[in-house]
């Protein structure tokens, strides 16, 4: 334990946007045949150094058939709640759940460079203690770890919902379930919190029978996947109020809150409008009366394409769908990203005014039909994915794989992982960086990005900017 607050502990966003850039990326690799264990990639993104952009350490694990995909670290700025009794753990631990496994792995990496597993969880601790299974989503909470499950129990992860547990924040022992009560919540992908205002906002995917063998064209079609969010009291722990986007905006995924606590607002992004094939982003926002409300404020078109260039999957539709597979919002609350995953574009849009974001930026690479080559010539297959934001708003980061069933899907004749990076202009804008470009090993792919010191999809401050 530190005598004081780490500092990488910041009481607000714009204190976070001042402090010392990044000099290490950690961004999970994985086999999507699993014929590989897994690891964590520690990527040097110090500019001006001899190994920018190149991969300087590995932690692999010992398993084979994890399939990490999201991860997140054991403290943030959340530990200076007052609430929280925290205020002095260090940001050292990654906590890295395998989706498939439901094992998961503590990492340490207080010395980037030597990287190392500190404890490893078996699945069968989390099946016991929880009654769920697939974790995916981690956030570091003022009273612990909370980690997001994707699956309920049973083999198939369809015996009883899904939901969140929480774990001991030094220990690593997991405690138990979130919920008291969990109202019309029977599915589950990300959430996120406003502490001060005590609530808190989780999305919906679909459960395991759904994703894990590859999108479900019927379910698809009969809107059978997540369309709603739900509002929690964080304390209570209790589902206060569930809102339905419509049936036909399916896979309600990433919740993006804005970052000072005093706006109570944020935002969902929608895979696919089964209807037209469009992607979209819905700001949500609690009105005069405390009643939580819903818009779709952007909208994006799929693009028509020659049904002989599409995988049998989209040849039908006669068009490349958008698929927003993520989003990220600057710490600023100014800029937010939208991952168009099926277009190949990453949309840069100015949401100052959340109710009527502006297009400012957009980069093309990758894409079903289309394959933008990077700037530096080489290949980048799959599209814009999993995306991450400096403290400062500066440097856009993002992966290129979705997950490895889908990928396989939508992008057949494709494999491997790149990671690349984008500057952001002064009034906006995105730019690719040439010399930014990260190829993962051979039968390697890429998904979720952290940041030395931590980043915009990370931490919850406790305080209002100034």
């Amino acid at each position: 334990m530190n005598l004081r607050p780490d500092p990488t502990f910041h009481a607000t966003a714009a204190l976070a946007m001042r402090a010392p850039v990044e000099n290490y990326a950690f961004t999970v690799m994985f086999s999507p045949d699993f014929s590989q264990p897994d690891g964590i990639a520690v990527i040097d993104v110090k500019e001006g150094s001899d190994t920018y952009g190149q991969i300087v350490h590995k932690v692999i694990v010992p398993n084979k058939g994890d399939e990490f995909h999201h991860f997140g670290w054991n403290a943030c700025s959340s530990s200076l709640s007052p609430l929280s009794g925290h205020t002095f753990l260090e940001r050292r631990y990654l906590i890295v759940p395998g989706i498939r496994s439901s094992r998961i792995y503590i990492i340490d990496v207080k010395d980037p460079l030597k990287a190392s597993i500190h404890k490893t969880i078996e699945p069968e601790e989390v099946f016991s203690k929880t009654g769920y299974s697939r974790p995916h989503t981690i956030h570091c909470g003022p009273e612990g770890i909370y980690v997001s499950c994707l699956g309920g129990a049973g083999k198939d992860g369809t015996d009883g919902p899904p939901g969140i547990f929480i774990m001991d924040c030094e220990t690593f022992e997991i405690i138990g379930q979130y919920e008291m009560d969990r109202g019309k919540q029977d599915k589950h992908y990300d959430f996120w919190w406003n502490l001060p205002q005590d609530y808190m906002v989780s999305s919906e995917w679909g459960l395991p029978p759904q994703f894990e063998n590859g999108v479900v064209p019927e379910d698809l079609l009969s809107n059978k996947y997540g369309h709603s969010i739900h509002f929690w009291d964080l304390r209570k722990r209790k589902n206060i109020q569930t809102i339905d986007f419509g049936e036909n905006y399916q896979m309600a995924l990433e919740i993006r809150p804005a970052h000072d606590p005093k706006k109570s607002y944020g935002f969902c992004g929608v895979v696919v409008d089964t209807t037209n094939l469009q992607g979209a982003v819905f700001t949500w926002w609690r009105d005069d009366d405390g009643v939580w409300q819903a818009k779709k404020t952007i909208t994006i078109d799929p693009r028509p394409e020659d049904p002989n260039n599409l995988p049998p999957t989209l040849a039908p539709f006669k068009a490349a769908p958008v698929f927003v597979t993520d989003i990220d919002l600057s710490l600023d609350d100014k800029y937010l990203y939208v991952a168009c995953f099926g277009l190949g574009e990453m949309h840069q849009y100015d949401v100052s005014d959340p109710m009527s974001p502006v297009l400012t930026g957009k980069v093309e690479l990758g894409g079903i039909a289309k394959g933008k080559k990077h700037p530096n010539g080489k290949d980048v297959v799959y599209g814009p994915q999993m995306v991450e934001i400096s403290r400062d708003g500066k440097r856009v980061y993002w992966t290129n794989s979705l997950y490895s069933t889908w990928d396989d899907q939508f992008y057949p004749d494709e494999e491997g992982g790149q990671m690349v990076m984008a500057d952001v202009g002064e009034n906006g804008g995105l730019t690719l960086s040439k010399d930014f470009y990260v190829n993962f090993p051979p039968g390697m792919r890429c998904h979720q990005i952290r940041l030395e010191g931590g980043d915009c999809s990370t931490d919850s401050f406790c305080y209002p900017s100034v």
